[in-house]
């Protein structure tokens, strides 16, 4: 299963990682389409996220979760300790907030290359906030 993550003009395709964070998964599709925005991390080192803290996402249990993502993941973040987010490494990244380190349930693979992602997290960091819809 694969969603589409569109951010400005450009598309990304991001692979779905179902066996490994099953109720993570159900939950994120269950939010789409979304449409909102893409900002720069601040804590987190080289990523980008979308607030999600105004949906209700009911219980999710820790699965499949990390701190330090790699390159291209996506984490679905539930609110343990800080708002709700959605999380992409663009590069080196510790996901974290003022309250600490936060471990985010992998959900998916980005696919992109380095460059791709390296030039999103510089636009988003050089330009702002950019609009970003998610479909299956």
């Amino acid at each position: 299963m694969t969603l589409t993550l569109t951010i400005g003009d450009e598309s990304y395709t991001m692979t779905l990682l179902e066996d490994e964070a099953p109720e993570s998964v159900r939950v994120l599709r269950s939010l789409l389409p979304l449409e909102s925005e893409l900002m720069h991390v601040r804590w987190s080192g080289y990523a980008v996220w979308v607030n999600i803290d105004d949906e209700d996402l009911g219980d999710v249990p820790r699965e499949n979760h990390t701190v330090y993502p790699s390159r291209g993941d996506v984490l679905l973040y539930p609110g343990y300790r800080n708002e709700q987010e959605i999380l992409i490494a663009c590069g080196p990244t510790c996901f974290k907030s003022p309250a600490g380190e936060l471990a985010g349930n992998h959900v998916g693979m980005l696919d992109a290359t380095r460059e791709e992602l390296a030039a999103l997290e510089v636009r988003t960091l050089r330009d702002g906030v950019q609009k970003i819809t998610i479909t299956e």
